[in-house]
Formats: C-alpha cells, structure tokens, sequence
C-alpha cells in the first residue's frame, strides 16, 4: 500500500461509496475524468482491478482491501480530527459503521453502544444475518461485527463473545390446535413456521436435527426482532427465540418449549480491525463487558 497516495485512497472510498464516477467527482470537487485517472494509477501499482466498471460500481477481492485500508486511514484521521476538536471546545464527529446480526441488536447489544463514553462518536448499524456479516467486514463496509464466524476476516482479529441458546417454542393454543398437543418429527414439518427472512436458517438448523430431514413447510416472513417473537406469542407458528425473548414467557405459560433438549447454540465472535485505534478499543472493551453478562461463557 506503500505506492498509494492518500487522494488515491479518498477517491476509491468515495467511488465505492457514490457508487458512479460522477458521484465520486461532486463529492471531491473534481472530475469524473480526474477520478477515473486516480483509480487506473491505483491498478496499474497494484497491477490488479480494482474496481467493477458496473452500475454502481463494485469492488474487486483487491478493491475490498485497498478499500478497507482507506477507511481505516480515514479513521484515523478523523480521530486526530475528532481529538483536535474537542480539545478546542468544538464539534466534531467520527462514524464507526458496524455490522450486528437482529437477534443481538435485538436483545444486548444497544446496551454495548450505549457504554461507549466517547464524546463526537455516532454509529451507523446495518443490520445482517450472523453468518453474513462478515462479508460487510470484508468488504471493508464496516470496522466491526458480531458474527457466528470464528476465522478471522483478513486485516482482522476474532474473540469469543459468548453463546445465544435458541429454544423451539410456540404458543399453547398452537399447541393444542395444531400438533394435537406434542411435537412430532411428523406433525411439526407439515406446520406453519416463522423465519426472521428469506437468509435465516435456524429454524432449518433445528428441523433437520429434529426429523433426520429438510424442512419442507409453509412460513412466515417476519423481519424484525419483536414483531417476530410476537408473531410467535401469537400463534402464528413455531420458531426458535434466544432467552431473553422467550425465557420468562415460557415461565408464565404463555409460550411451549416443545423440545427442551435440542435448543439450539449459537456460539457468537467479535471481529474488528486490528487497526491500533483507542475509539475500536474502547467499544470492544463496551461490547465484551455487556457479552459476558448476557451470554452464556466457556
């Protein structure tokens, strides 16, 4: 990266991120020719594509990491800027883009973010399937993410957060109506099920363990952590919800756990950056420290 000139880098991040080599020109006060110039100089030092000529455009393998290394430079300044800002009595602000999977913004990890005492910080999160967001980490689209991935995204480090159990539930009146009072390998494939979306497969996950087969069943789309449980509660169908969603409901007997011994865990990790940056410390110290209370260790 030695050979990259910091316009070079800016230019590749505002590219990717206008998705059109005239969007990249508004935003840099420049030339959608002087663009193109900065992005063939960066490929021919790398002697790789760096960049998809589509509409938008689309980072190559190489791209995503000459990307991620702009953004981190980008960080880096910011903070300096952010540091320099407040040290002035002024403003300022540095955007750390995280990518989490619904079930844990859903249930601990706002409680994370809100931990982090560092004035001018916001937080853009884009929410993502646990096994998908390391693709946003790789893509150099996010400094962080908590995934079910263990292995280290490249220019990354990975740790053990914990582990989400999932229990198989549904309410008391689809019980009854439904699977005739019990849950069968046979009766619960021809029954309605509830997915988070069209990537979730937990509910696929816990049926093939379940009845030795694919689950082959009508389902629900339900695309948000509480309308989901709720969707549930409601009798709408079976799923699997993590403790915090389902734990004290089954306690008043207002959902089933209808096979207690096959929940389901989710071991989660906390990937980010090895960049040295006390902004990525901090929040993963914030993000550790709530994990450790509401996941089950070791």
């Amino acid at each position: 990266m030695s050979n990259f000139r910091t316009e070079h880098l800016e230019t590749l991040v505002a590219l990717v991120e206008g998705g059109t080599f005239e969007a990249a020109a508004r935003r840099l006060s420049v030339t959608p020719s002087a663009i193109s110039q900065r992005i063939k100089a960066m490929e021919r030092s790398t002697g790789q594509v760096l960049v998809q000529r589509s509409n938008p455009v689309e980072p190559t393998a190489a791209g995503d990491i000459a990307l991620r290394y702009g953004r981190q430079m980008r960080l880096l300044e910011d903070e300096a800027a952010r540091a320099l800002a407040l040290e002035e009595g002024e403003g300022g602000a540095v955007t750390v883009p995280l990518a989490i999977n619904a079930d844990s913004l859903g249930t601990w990890f706002m409680e994370a973010l809100a931990g982090v005492d560092s004035p001018g910080v916001v937080f853009e999160v884009l929410r993502e399937d646990q096994e998908h967001t390391t693709s946003l980490l790789r893509a150099g689209k996010v400094m962080a993410a908590v995934t079910s991935n263990a292995e280290a995204v490249q220019g990354c480090r990975s740790e053990m957060l914990g582990t989400m159990t999932y229990h198989p539930v549904c309410s008391p009146g689809f019980l009854e109506k439904q699977l005739g009072g019990k849950a069968t390998p046979e009766n619960l494939g021809k029954v309605t099920v509830v997915d988070f979306d069209r990537k979730d497969q937990t509910q696929n996950r816990f049926f093939r363990d379940f009845a030795g087969r694919p689950l082959r069943a009508a389902r629900h789309y339900i695309p948000t952590t509480a309308d989901y449980a709720r969707a549930i509660l409601l009798g709408m169908g079976w799923g699997l919800l993590p403790d915090r969603q389902c734990l004290e409901e089954i306690r008043r007997g207002q959902l089933v756990e209808f096979a207690p011994k096959q929940a389901i865990q989710m071991p989660l990790y906390w990937q980010r950056w090895t960049l040295e940056s006390p902004l990525l410390e901090e929040l993963t110290d914030a993000v550790k420290a709530v994990a450790a209370v509401e996941m089950h260790q070791g």
